[in-house]
């Protein structure tokens, strides 16, 4: 285990996490809503500090990720646990974990595996990556050694503290909003209170230089409403800029909401057309292949620039950042990789390299204090 970096004592052997904006106060022995910031003996530690749960080679495009570095493949990791408690969620089988287990990893490994792999970065994705920042900045320092970028496919719930542990090593995020971060809905269906904490985080996030793109999970008769979406819209206009892209993503029964039907096509259409009447140049439709707002046109001539379908790009119309036909400068931040063409879904046997081990309270005491004598 590794003690965390965010996190105050508040005295008597309470302390704060300071990683998200629950802000939780553990007492010894106990544990953050995430599952894997512990209290030890007065100290908080992070107990899934090199332990991961998942690791694949994926395209940026599946992030989703269209104007950062196209066409390139990421290694993407996750641990158990997450911030949020997402009732639709579809990796709920590794996120509402709440036991610390997984494959033991190094920093150097992962970096290693991942230029093995032919990897051009990192994605640190399927739980909310902010609860094991520290791990992911301590990954993410290396991977620049050699080249490789970072990117977080975030609920956009951090604190400041948090978002300046990210800006030393993070390039690239994708932030979804989730039903058009409607109160009422965040309320009912993942457990956070206000959206507000979310929008700060992008500003801050964009102000320090990262690559910003924006998801919405719209949800069926819950999370769908258009005066939302128009307001999300006009938001990320004004504080973000138009040319941010976003991308309206179909809603599929998961986990504990079964018996909700998948996002009719003609909804994500509605919010795609709220989006571009707001002034908003690069919308997208995402999890319905084939469909015309898997591609980017030109904000300019209206010509399709980038043709998808699905994960996979099929057509490349821009020359050194401009569209090719009218030579309008393209909001898209790094080259198209070689790989585009390729079949970038690998599967990593990450058992061949590693030893799955599950933390309980009760082995406490016997473990090894990353940074410290053993």
């Amino acid at each position: 285990m590794k003690e965390a970096q965010l996190y105050r004592s508040l005295g008597g052997g309470v302390v704060q996490c300071t990683a998200c904006p629950r802000r939780c106060k553990v007492s010894p022995g106990l544990w953050g809503a995430c599952g894997i910031r512990w209290n030890i003996d007065g100290k908080l530690y992070l107990m899934n500090y090199g332990r991961i749960i998942a690791a694949h080679i994926d395209p940026i495009e599946k992030k989703p990720l269209f104007h950062f570095n196209p066409g390139s493949a990421v290694f993407s990791i996750a641990t158990t646990g997450c911030s949020w408690f997402c009732q639709y969620c579809q990796n709920s089988d590794i996120s509402q974990r709440r036991r610390v287990e997984g494959f033991e990893v190094t920093p150097q490994l992962l970096v290693d595996l991942a230029s093995a792999y032919g990897a051009h970065g990192f994605a640190y994705t399927y739980n909310e990556p902010t609860i094991f920042i520290e791990f992911a900045r301590d990954v993410g320092l290396l991977a620049h050694e050699k080249g490789l970028f970072n990117s977080f496919v975030s609920n956009g719930y951090m604190t400041d503290e948090a978002i300046e542990v990210a800006s030393q090593f993070l390039d690239a995020v994708t932030v979804d909003l989730k039903g058009n971060a409607n109160e009422s809905f965040l309320r009912r269906f993942v457990g956070v209170p206000s959206p507000e904490p979310i929008f700060e985080s992008i500003k801050a996030l964009k102000e320090r230089g990262i690559h910003v793109e924006i998801t919405d999970l719209v949800v069926p008769g819950v999370g769908d409403d258009l005066g939302d979406a128009r307001r999300v819209s006009r938001w990320i206009v004004d504080e973000l800029g138009p040319e941010t892209p976003v991308h309206f993503l179909r809603f599929h029964p998961d986990y504990k909401m079964m018996n909700v039907p998948p996002t009719p096509v003609e909804t994500l259409e509605k919010h795609a057309k709220v989006a571009i009447d707001e002034g908003l140049k690069y919308v997208y439709i995402g999890n319905v292949p084939g469909h015309e707002l898997e591609n980017t046109r030109c904000p300019s001539c209206g010509r399709v620039i980038v043709r998808r379908w699905g994960f996979r790009i099929l057509e490349w119309n821009i020359e050194n950042g401009k569209c090719k036909y009218c030579g309008a400068a393209i909001n898209i931040k790094g080259e198209l990789k070689p790989t585009w063409r390729e079949d970038r879904f690998v599967q990593v046997p990450i058992h061949l390299f590693s030893n799955y081990t599950e933390v309980k309270l009760s082995d406490v005491k016997g473990m090894r204090i990353i940074g410290e004598e053993a």
